[in-house]
């Protein structure tokens, strides 16, 4: 099966999160300087998310680049995945509502799609390397196999922990949640790297 529908859908869906994020942002009733520093935590949150989602973005572009094709497995789970994206603009809405601080459940639920979104990954990373030569494969090889890499699994842990401290510090679960997404910044190299191989 082509993977060109698959990744025209996917940047489709991922568009239109991106557009409801930013139409959430409402300008300050006021023009003057306070009122749009009043907005700044909104604006945070929303500068947050937009780099979750094009972090998730580039690293489906590359997953899907290093895959020669695609089957049911790999669309259902590419589905799963974008179901979880798709909440991203519900909950930062939601943690927006409770500015000018984050309030506890808005911030817990906020930390669980970041790690539901996070455990997506590896059912739709696992489906595409199972469809394109298993873990001996150059994706299985660049993957470092089922389970991800350290970044991945420091992830996973940092989410848990950023839902863990929403009950007692929501400020220091945004931090937190804001520390993860710096760890995927930098653009993993690994698919490059393996593909550039001879």
């Amino acid at each position: 099966m082509e993977k060109g529908r698959l990744e025209a859908f996917s940047d489709g869906v991922i568009a239109v999160i991106i557009t409801i994020m930013v139409l959430e942002l409402k300008a300050p009733h006021a023009a003057t300087w306070q009122a749009l520093l009043a907005n700044a935590p909104v604006f945070a949150s929303y500068v947050l998310s937009f780099v979750y989602v094009g972090i998730y973005w580039n690293n489906h572009h590359h997953l899907l680049h290093a895959a020669r094709k695609v089957n049911g497995g790999v669309l259902w789970a590419n589905l799963f995945f974008l179901f979880w994206l798709s909440l991203f603009p519900f909950t930062t809405s939601w943690l927006n509502e409770s500015h000018p601080a984050p309030a506890l459940w808005p911030t817990a639920l906020y930390g669980f799609v970041l790690l539901m979104a996070g455990l997506s990954w590896m059912p739709l990373s696992r489906a595409l390397m199972c469809s394109n030569g298993g873990y001996d494969g150059a994706l299985g090889r660049a993957l470092g196999g089922p389970w991800g890499d350290w970044k991945a699994k420091l992830s996973l842990a940092g989410y848990v922990l950023g839902i863990a401290l929403a009950f007692i510090a929501p400020m220091v679960s945004c931090a937190l949640y804001a520390l993860v997404a710096l760890l995927w910044v930098i653009p993993d190299r690994r698919i490059e790297q393996q593909l550039a191989e001879p």
